[in-house]
């Protein structure tokens, strides 16, 4: 089973609240959660929230490392049928389309990364803008364009880089793949939130992350020695508190972005989960009776999810 859908939408309390009622475990779809000592502003269930439940594929590597999709889904793939075999539940529940795609679908044995390909892709992404690397990929292979979005840098210069070492595009290599879980039959439950109430929930859950110093947890892991180019530190929330440091803005204007731009990602993201047909909607935050009610139902009834 699996919990997907936009940021702030309370997937980890339905998960929570999922896995204790039908005796499962909690398996990571979070491209950031991966990531060890990146807590607060990758929103992690602190121990003491998780109740009980185990969650897997969390704190998995560390900031520097290099964690791609095709890996996840090796890892989630392998954890799965772990839970299983141990008579409970496995639950996929996190915000991350592309992890999801992989494990699902299954993702085309490429080439390895070249990083001379990939700071060329990202030198022109810094002079140009990352939509710049986006309309190069629309050229070249407009099904993955229509895949990706315009701002998601590493993954439109993997895009880029498959079809330069390979002269092939990516989306021509996705029909020799093969689905990691062939043997399972995947009950998806998607939630979403009118665009208000995701406001709403992202600005309260900014000042959150500010009150449990969020600031700090950058600087003590730029003092630890991980550099500004890691990858967790590209993301949401990082990105702009790096830049803030920086006196690029000032407090008040970078909590303000962090609210804009997480309002942003929550549209692409349900852009993301509305091409996924396996996706069943509940319109309601995850932490609500009424919405574990309705998901309740749709895994009891489990024809409505096939």
């Amino acid at each position: 089973m699996a919990v997907l859908g936009p940021t702030a939408t309370g997937k980890s309390a339905l998960g929570i609240r999922l896995a204790r009622t039908y005796d499962g475990e909690i398996v990571n779809c979070d491209s950031t959660a991966v990531y060890r000592r990146f807590d607060i502003g990758t929103d992690k269930v602190p121990a003491d929230e998780q109740g009980g439940i185990a969650h897997h594929l969390v704190d998995v590597v560390e900031p520097t490392a290099v964690y791609s999709a095709a890996q996840f889904a090796r890892d989630a793939a392998a954890r799965i049928r772990e839970i299983s075999a141990r008579g409970r539940l496995p639950l996929l529940v996190g915000g991350t389309g592309f992890y999801f795609r992989a494990l699902i679908e299954g993702l085309f044995d490429g080439p390895g990364r070249d990083d001379a390909v990939r700071t060329r892709l990202h030198g022109r992404a810094v002079r140009h803008g990352v939509e710049h690397l986006h309309r190069i990929l629309h050229r070249v292979d407009p099904r993955s364009a229509g895949r990706i979005m315009p701002r998601d840098e590493n993954r439109l210069i993997r895009a880029l880089e498959v079809w330069m070492l390979t002269g092939k595009p990516l989306s021509a290599h996705f029909g020799e793949t093969r689905p990691p879980l062939p043997e399972y039959d995947v009950c998806v439950i998607g939630l979403r939130l009118p665009s208000e109430d995701i406001a709403t929930r992202v600005a309260r859950r900014v000042e959150q992350q500010w009150a449990r110093g969020v600031v700090q947890e950058v600087r003590d892991n730029l003092t630890s020695g991980v550099p500004r180019e890691a990858n967790p530190f590209r993301g949401l929330v990082y990105r702009q508190i790096l830049e803030m440091l920086d006196g690029v803005r000032d407090d008040a204007e970078t909590r303000a972005l962090i609210v804009r731009e997480n309002k942003q990602y929550a549209r692409r993201q349900l852009t993301w989960f509305r091409k996924e047909p396996r996706v069943v909607w509940l319109t309601g935050a995850g932490e609500r009776d009424e919405t574990f009610a309705a998901a309740r139902a749709l895994i009891e009834s489990y024809g409505a999810c096939r």
